[in-house]
């Protein structure tokens, strides 16, 4: 993980003797091996529970009820323990492009708050945590049977070590004055904002703009980590403004990160971690840039090419990008293209790809709206061929004048050859989809099956199966969940804070009387959900207004898989631009480029991103050309 996207960076000083500073050093890494251990194996039975449910059920005809209970209970405790690990491993993103602009005096200090406001919010919400998971003892889970405070324990379990990180990150920072004029600062801002508690109170709806806008707009360019900004606003809107109890805070934040359908996230990173691992990635790049590499610009078209493939395998961008970045950026960077081109490229990338099954965000939108998952999955290829080619004009503009003296053309013979050898990769997305489509597995086991042959084809096959990476890969995994899921549980919150404020009302009744009939309703979705995407990370967004806007857009004459598509690029667009798309800072996280450097060519691509999304919603034969009738 780049240390430009982390949470926390700091220098830390060698101590000498049994300083507190050596002690707490100690303390932190016997509690990070044990935390890493425990995430590491919760993720290995996720996949063997999930795995033996979908064996015993299609192969014997005798489901284990029992399987999608424990698995759900254990990917809460996995996503807490791997939030655990992001800010130990200091994996929870950031944005730092704006601390660039303050002086060399302020910028340690805003550093220092960067640590010292998520450990405010953990000490403000770990109580009513506490509560929530002794109140939640009395409720017996259906299939097990047992006390459900077995899983919401997991909750002030994982706050309670992430604040004992954050104060073991404090001694590190390497120097008390700093730790505690960054301690005062935000003690003095929380008391600020409690002692201004009875003026919030009649402002109403502007209270939104306050907290929703303001808190998080400040946390985020401050430095703050993404998820804690929206946790610290949503936390103060609910505690200062309205008299809902924090317990049902903690319930959302439960909700957010509970939903099974997000089992799917650590299984599909998993997965692109080991088609990555087994060769299998890496032949699949071969070949087609064996086709491709010799042209101007090639290795761009071939990322563009790889990210719509391998989207197929993994469900989850963060783990596309995971599985091409490193195969394919060390040659492009021979070739002389900027680090920031090729981050900005795959940003973008990642927002073209959203459609493209098993995506997450086409389950969650099929989960909460009732459209067929199977016709989403239909119309999503089309879609993003179309923002794909958009993205190659941007390539071949800038790479027109490319010199490729150097580089050899390869024959058909070879071609040939690497096109068998890269053969089993390129059916694993076909054999991801038939199991979808067949029924053999759920939208969330699939990824198993996608495990289980990698596993194969690289144990037969490809002959390529390294041991000694599967636990970094496990634990990376957790991390990485953590890290996603995390965010989403805090944004479910905001998100339910916005629907209790009447907002999300709000903005459908505005929403159904836009003049321009369904034209007039698509374009204004689009800014929509492009600002949602950017603020409320596309899940949270999609189960908050999913079931308002999908209703007035049939009204409005729109099909609801055209609908779904343009909205999904809207956010994804969104979702990968700065300064507030926390996918960006994922691509410069997994590229291990700052974020600063992509800024000047991240325009180019977004432009051509949104012209796709304007043809796309222009012509709705390209979202439901596929889809069965």
């Amino acid at each position: 993980m780049s240390h430009h996207t982390a949470s926390f960076d700091v220098e830390t000083a060698k101590p000498n003797g049994l300083s507190p500073r050596l002690l707490a050093d100690r303390l932190d890494r016997g509690l990070a091996t044990v935390v890493e251990g425990v995430a590491a194996l919760l993720v290995l039975v996720e996949i063997i529970v999930l795995l033996a449910g979908v064996t015993t059920r299609y192969v014997f005809h005798a489901p284990l009820v029992w399987s999608d209970e424990l698995a759900s209970i254990l990917f809460l405790w996995l996503s807490m323990l791997g939030a655990v690990v992001a800010l130990q491993r200091s994996a929870h993103m950031r944005m730092t492009g704006m601390l660039g602009l303050f002086g060399a005096r302020a910028r340690p200090l805003l550093e220092a708050m960067a640590v010292t406001a998520p450990i405010a919010f953990l000490l403000l919400i770990l109580y009513p945590t506490l509560d929530y998971a002794i109140e939640e003892q009395f409720i017996v889970t259906p299939a097990l049977e047992i006390s459900n405070a077995w899983r919401a324990a997991a909750l002030p379990t994982g706050l309670f070590l992430m604040l004992v990180v954050g104060l073991f990150r404090l001694v590190h920072l390497g120097s008390w004055r700093l730790a505690l004029s960054a301690t005062a600062l935000t003690a003095a801002a929380v008391g600020l904002f409690w002692l201004a508690g009875p003026l919030f109170k009649p402002l109403g709806q502007v209270n939104l703009v306050i907290f929703f806008v303001g808190v998080v707009a400040v946390n985020v360019f401050a430095g703050v980590p993404i998820a804690f900004s929206f946790a610290l606003a949503t936390f103060g809107y609910l505690s200062l403004t309205t008299k809902t109890p924090l317990l049902v805070m903690v319930g959302r934040l439960d909700e957010g990160m509970s939903h099974l359908i997000l089992l799917a996230v650590p299984l599909f990173i998993f997965l692109g971690m080991l088609i990555e691992m087994t060769g299998m990635a890496r032949a699949m790049i071969q070949f087609l840039a064996a086709l491709l590499g010799h042209v101007r610009g090639g290795l761009s078209y071939v990322l563009i090419g790889a990210m719509y493939l391998v989207s197929g395998i993994s469900g989850s961008k963060v783990a596309d990008m995971a599985a091409i970045a490193p195969i394919l950026f060390p040659e492009m960077k021979k070739r002389g293209a900027p680090p920031g081109d090729l981050v900005a490229l795959l940003s973008a990338t990642g927002a073209q790809t959203e459609t493209i099954p098993p995506s997450i965000v086409l389950i969650t939108i099929g989960s909460v709206t009732g459209v067929s998952i199977a016709a989403l999955f239909s119309g999503g290829l089309l879609p993003a061929l179309v923002l794909g080619a958009a993205l190659w004009a941007v390539v071949w503009w800038r790479y027109r004048h490319e010199d490729l003296s150097q580089v050899g053309r390869p024959s058909r013979m070879e071609i040939g050859r690497l096109a068998i050898i890269a053969l089993p990769a390129i059916l694993l997305p076909f054999v991801i989809r038939a199991a979808v489509v067949e029924g053999v597995a759920t939208a969330t086991e699939v990824s198993t099956i996608g495990i289980a042959y990698s596993a194969v084809m690289g144990l037969l096959v490809y002959r390529q199966f390294d041991w000694t990476r599967l636990k970094p890969m496990l634990i990376e995994t957790a991390t990485l969940t953590g890290a996603i899921i995390f965010i989403v549980g805090c944004a479910t919150a905001m998100a339910w804070g916005l629907t209790q404020s009447g907002f999300s009302r709000d903005l459908a009744r505005w929403m159904a009387g836009i003049p321009g009939g369904s034209y007039g309703f698509l374009a204004i979705s689009i800014v929509a959900f492009i600002i949602l995407g950017s603020v409320l990370e596309g899940i949270p967004a999609i189960v908050l207004f999913g079931p308002l806007l999908f209703p007035i857009a049939r009204d409005a004459g729109v099909h609801e898989v055209h609908y779904a598509m343009v909205v999904i690029f809207a956010m994804g667009i969104g979702l990968f631009s700065p300064p507030f798309g926390v996918g960006y800072y994922g691509a410069c996280a997994i590229s291990k480029v700052h974020p600063d450097e992509g800024l000047k060519y991240i325009g180019g691509y977004v432009a051509a991103l949104f012209i796709g999304l304007v043809v796309v919603a222009a012509i709705p034969w390209i979202s439901t050309a596929f889809v069965p009738q």
